[in-house]
């Protein structure tokens, strides 16, 4: 299978902190010297991160809000691949993480919940909607494209004080098994990439981080075993915990998918 080193141009999204931008900078690093685009909302972080990062001048920026209008969202993409008519990979880092208590359901607040919705899921079904027409034409002339969507060890085994972040993230992983087994056709590859608890400022709203801190996988320990497997060319991407959690919970789904869909 074709791996991140066959990329000529890598969009992270979702880069300006955490997973997202640990694994922007590693892809930089790839001896095959790919062109990265880090792209996120706050623009302030995208510019330091390219000021103290571009000596070879392959880092650029992009800002974008995943929650923009759809078709603003749509033209933002547009622009993009208009920019960077290279792009054969794009990688969703993007994502927040919220508790509720559902045995206080007046605690509940519905807005928080639907944003996270949007963030973790529907807003990633879109941007991949908006990306294909693109990477399929590259596919199809011949050249391997790749989409990374980054779900996460609980949507395999949730933690029911993250009920609708497991959610998300569980419907990000059943997504991106059936686009593996439609696309491969079309020479789009779908990588699931499967973090455990990593060190990031994700779990930060809970102010837990210090009782966390026992339990992660550090960002440096989880970037290099992630990229391991994306540069071996793996077809799903679990590090840490997640990885007996995959073998246990849903190794061989992938495959069954694929003799269901015929192929």
């Amino acid at each position: 299978m074709p791996s991140i080193s066959d990329s000529k141009c890598v969009l992270v999204i979702g880069s300006t902190s955490g997973i997202g931008r640990a694994l922007a900078l590693a892809i930089l690093d790839l001896p095959s010297k790919p062109t990265v685009i880090v792209c996120g909302r706050r623009k302030e972080r995208l510019d330091e991160l390219v000021a103290s990062h571009n000596a070879t001048g392959r880092l650029k920026s992009v800002t974008l809000d995943v929650l923009s209008e759809r078709n603003a969202l749509k033209s933002s993409i547009e622009d993009i691949v208009n920019t960077y008519p290279d792009l054969d990979a794009v990688l969703f880092s993007s994502g927040i993480q919220r508790g509720f208590d559902f045995t206080r359901p007046e605690t509940i607040d519905l807005d928080s919940l639907e944003s996270e919705l949007a963030t973790n899921y529907t807003s990633i079904v879109r941007m991949i909607t908006f990306f294909l027409p693109h990477l399929i034409k590259l596919g199809e002339q011949g050249r391997p494209t790749f989409l990374y969507p980054v779900s996460s060890g609980l949507s395999i085994f949730p933690a029911a004080g993250v009920p609708d972040y497991c959610a998300t993230k569980a419907a990000l992983h059943s997504l991106s098994i059936s686009l593996a087994v439609q696309l491969k056709r079309k020479n789009v590859h779908v990588v699931e990439i499967i973090p455990p608890l990593v060190e990031s400022e994700l779990h930060g709203f809970k102010g837990t981080t210090q009782g966390l801190a026992r339990f992660w996988l550090t960002l440096e320990e989880y970037t290099k075993e992630t990229m391991e497997g994306l540069v071996r060319g793996d077809p799903y991407v679990p590090a840490g915990t997640a990885v007996g959690r995959y073998k246990k919970f849903e190794e061989g789904k992938l495959e069954a998918a694929a003799k269901l869909y015929g192929q």
